[in-house]
C-alpha cells in the first residue's frame, strides 16, 4: 500500500504544476500550441528528451533486453544519442527558422508550402496520427503494466484477478486522466513545464533505481559476472557456444517429455507401478513436483527404447501439443516439422495461460504472505515446465546495421516538430545537441544492464531465481524494483518510472489536438470561421477521442513496448527522406513526395500485418529490419517520380532555397 500511496501523492503534484501552470496560460491558440515561441535552451533540453526517452526507453529496453541480452544498447541506444542530435541540427533548427518566419505551426503546414500541394495534408494527416497511436499505446499500456506490478498484494480481497493490485486497465485510465488535465489547461506551455519536471524526477530516481538495484546484486561488477557464468550470450550479440549446448541439452529432455506425455495420452504406452519406482528411483534429478511428475518417468521410456514406436507426424504432433501450439490439419506437413526452430511458426493455443492457472490454483493468492504465488509467476511455471525452452539468439550483421534507420524517426516526429518551434531562438538548439546523447547514455545504459542482471539475479539469499525465464517483459523493470527495494523507495522509484512514461504522452496529446485544429478544422473552414476559444476547444475534444481510442487499444492482448515501440518508429523513419528532401533537394516534386508518402505508408502497413500487428517480436524481411526496406522504397519512389515529373514553380524554390547574398 505504500507504493500506492506514494504513486498517488506524485500524481497529485504533478496535477497542481499543471494547473499551476494554467495561470501562465495567455489564453491563445498559438500559446497553446506553440507557448508563443518562448521556450528556452534548458527547458528545451528537457522537453526533448523527456518527450524522446519514454516508456520505450525504461520498460521497453528494460524487458527487451531480458529477453534478448545486452545487443538491445547497440541496437538502438548507441546510435540514437548522435542521430537525434543530427537531426536537432540538419532538421530541427532549419523548420524553426522557416516556421518562425513563415508561421507554420505544423509538419503539415510546412509541407503544404514547399510542396505546392492543399491535397498533401489529407494523405499525411491520417498517416501521422495513425503512427503516434501505436506511439501513445506505448505509454499507456506500459504504465498499466508497472503500477499493477509495484502494488501486487496492496489490497487484501478486491483485485484477485489481478494479483490484489491496481489492475492494469484501472491505473492507465487514471494515467491518462492525469495527463489530459494539465494538457488541458496549460497547453503545451504546461507540458513543458510538466516535461521538464518529469525529465529531471526520472534522471535522478532512474540512477537512484541503478544504483540500489546493483548493490542488492553484489555491485556493478558482481552482477555482470553472474551473467557471465549463467548466460554469456546475453553479454553478446552473437551466440556463446556454451548457452547453445545448454540449449541443445534442455531441448533434448523437453522433447523426450512431449514424446512421453503424447504416448501416454493416447494409449501408445503404459508403464506399470514396478516401472514407475524404477524410473524415480533411477532418475533423481533435483526437481520440484509439478517436474518430477513426467520428467523422470519420460527420461526412463527413453533409455529403454518404450518410444520408438511413434511415426514422425505423432512426434511432430506431441511436439506442438506439448509447446501448447495448433497442429496444421494436414499430415503432409506435420511430416515435415520436427525441428525446435519451426515450433514458432505456429501459432498458440488461444488461452494456453489458464492451464497454469488450473495447474497451480491452490497455491495463488495474495503475494503478500511469501508462501504464495502470483499469477504472473502461476504462468511463468507452468510455461517453463510445459512449453519448448527458449532457444539462444544471435543476431545477423545486417539485421543488426538496419536497426540504425530506426532513430531516424525523430526527423518525422510530429510532437518534436511542434517542440522545436516552441524554441525562443535558434541558439537555443545548442544545449540539446550537445546534451542529447549523454542523457540518453545516463538512461538507456543502466535500464539494459538491469534487463540483463535479472536474467541471472536470484532472491537474496536463496538459488531461486528473482525472474521466471517467461516473465512478461512488459513488468520487468517493476519486478526488480519491488523484489529489490523497499516499499517506501519502491514507490518512489515508480513515481520516476511514470514520470518518463508520462513526459512522452502529454506532448503526443497535445500535438494531435494541434493537427487536426490547425490542418483540418481552420484549413478547410471559412477565415476566421472559429474563434481562438473554439479552436482550443475543438483541439481539447479531439485530444480526449484520440485519448479513448488508445485506451480502447491497450484492453486488448498486450504487446512488448520495445516491439510495438519500433513498429511505430519504423514508420516514422520510412518518411524521413521527405522530410530531409523537402529542406535539402531542390528538385523534390509534388507527385514525388505523394509516391514516398504512398510508398512507405503501403509498405509499413503490409509488413506490419505481417508481423501479426507486432506480436512476432523477431519479424524481419529478407534478413533485414523491415525499416530499411520501407526507407529504400520510400526514397526510391520519391527520387523517380520527382525526376519524371514537373519541377517546382521559382517562387517557391527562391522561397525554400534562397540564393546567398
Amino acid at each position: 500500500m505504500t507504493q500506492l500511496v506514494i504513486i498517488s501523492i506524485y500524481l497529485g503534484l504533478l496535477l497542481g504544476l499543471g494547473l499551476f501552470s494554467s495561470k501562465l496560460f495567455r489564453g491563445t491558440s498559438k500559446d497553446y500550441m506553440l507557448a508563443s515561441h518562448s521556450i528556452g535552451p534548458f527547458m528545451l533540453l528537457m522537453s526533448l528528451f523527456g518527450t524522446t526517452m519514454t516508456a520505450f526507453a525504461l520498460v521497453g529496453s528494460t524487458g527487451e533486453s531480458f529477453k534478448e541480452g545486452a545487443g538491445v544498447y547497440g541496437l538502438l541506444a548507441s546510435s540514437s544519442g548522435i542521430i537525434h542530435s543530427l537531426c536537432f541540427f540538419v532538421l530541427g533548427v532549419k523548420l524553426w527558422s522557416l516556421g518562425h518566419k513563415y508561421g507554420y505551426t505544423t509538419q503539415i503546414q510546412f509541407f503544404r508550402d514547399r510542396l505546392e500541394s492543399d491535397k498533401i495534408g489529407i494523405i499525411l494527416f491520417p498517416i501521422l496520427v495513425g503512427l503516434v497511436i501505436p506511439y501513445l499505446l506505448i505509454g499507456v499500456m506500459a504504465s498499466g503494466s508497472v503500477i499493477n506490478s509495484i502494488t501486487e498484494g496492496a489490497f487484501e480481497t478486491a483485485f484477485a484477478n489481478y494479483d490484489y493490485g491496481v489492475p492494469p486497465w484501472l491505473a492507465s485510465l487514471v494515467i491518462c486522466i492525469v495527463v489530459l488535465i494539465y494538457v488541458f489547461f496549460g497547453g503545451m506551455r504546461g507540458t513543458a513545464m510538466a516535461n521538464t519536471a518529469q525529465t529531471m524526477v526520472f534522471m535522478v530516481l532512474g540512477l537512484i533505481t541503478f544504483f540500489i538495484i546493483s548493490n542488492k546484486l553484489g555491485g556493478l561488477e558482481q552482477a555482470t559476472e553472474n551473467v557471465l557464468e549463467k548466460n554469456p550470450t546475453k553479454m553478446m550479440r552473437a551466440i556463446d557456444p556454451a548457452d547453445n549446448d545448454k540449449y541443445e541439452t534442455a531441448y533434448a529432455k523437453w522433447e523426450n517429455v512431449a514424446f512421453y506425455n503424447y504416448a501416454v495420452r493416447n494409449g501408445k504406452l503404459k508403464l506399470s507401478e514396478e516401472q514407475m519406482a524404477q524410473a524415480n528411483d533411477e532418475f533423481k534429478a533435483p526437481l520440484p513436483p509439478f517436474l518430477k511428475v513426467d520428467r523422470a518417468p519420460a527420461a526412463y521410456a527413453k533409455k529403454n527404447n518404450l518410444l520408438d514406436n511413434l511415426t514422425v507426424i505423432e512426434q511432430n504432433r506431441a511436439l506442438l501439443e506439448q509447446d501448447d501450439r495448433i497442429a496444421p490439419e494436414s499430415d503432409e506437413k506435420l511430416g515435415e516439422l520436427l525441428s525446435h526452430k519451426e515450433l514458432q511458426h505456429y501459432p498458440r493455443q488461444p488461452g494456453a495461460d489458464n492451464a497454469g492457472m488450473e495447474k497451480f490454483k491452490d497455491k495463488i493468492g495474495n503475494p503478500r504472505d511469501s508462501k504464495n504465488w502470483t499469477l504472473k509467476k502461476a504462468r511463468g511455471v507452468y510455461r517453463a515446465s510445459k512449453w519448448a525452452p527458449d532457444a539462444p539468439r544471435g543476431m545477423n550483421p545486417w539485421k543488426f546495421l538496419t536497426y540504425f534507420f530506426v532513430p531516424l524517426s525523430v526527423g518525422m516526429f510530429p510532437h518534436l516538430f511542434q517542440h522545436w518551434l516552441t524554441a525562443k531562438s535558434a541558439d537555443s538548439f545548442k544545449l540539446a545537441v550537445v546534451a542529447h546523447p549523454i542523457f540518453i547514455m545516463l538512461v538507456w545504459v543502466p535500464c539494459v544492464l538491469l534487463g540483463v542482471w535479472m536474467t541471472s539475479a536470484t532472491l537474496p539469499g536463496t538459488n531461486t531465481a528473482l525472474i521466471p525465464p517467461h516473465f512478461p517483459p512488459n513488468a520487468v523493470l517493476a519486478a526488480a524494483v519491488k523484489a529489490l527495494t523497499s516499499p517506501f523507495v519502491g514507490g518512489l522509484l515508480t513515481a520516476g518510472i511514470l514520470a518518463a512514461i508520462m513526459s512522452s504522452l502529454d506532448s503526443q496529446f497535445l500535438c494531435v489536438g494541434t493537427m487536426f485544429t490547425t490542418d483540418i478544422v481552420t484549413h478547410y473552414s471559412k477565415k476566421d470561421r472559429f474563434s481562438d476559444k473554439q479552436l482550443i476547444v475543438i483541439a481539447r475534444a479531439f485530444i480526449v477521442a484520440i485519448v479513448a481510442l488508445t485506451y480502447l487499444f491497450s484492453l486488448f492482448e498486450p504487446r512488448r513496448v520495445f516491439t510495438l515501440g519500433v513498429w511505430c518508429f519504423s514508420g516514422f523513419s520510412s518518411l524521413f527522406p521527405l522530410i530531409f528532401a523537402s529542406l535539402y533537394w531542390r528538385r523534390l516534386t509534388k507527385a514525388g513526395a505523394y509516391a514516398a508518402v504512398i510508398a512507405a505508408g503501403v509498405t509499413w502497413l503490409c509488413l506490419f500485418a505481417d508481423s501479426d500487428f507486432a506480436a512476432n517480436p523477431h519479424y524481419d524481411f529478407l534478413g533485414l529490419m523491415p525499416v530499411a526496406t520501407m526507407i529504400t522504397l520510400a526514397t526510391a519512389a520519391m527520387i523517380i517520380v520527382s525526376l519524371m515529373t514537373k519541377p517546382p514553380s521559382e517562387e517557391t524554390l527562391n522561397k525554400f532555397f534562397p540564393k546567398a547574398d
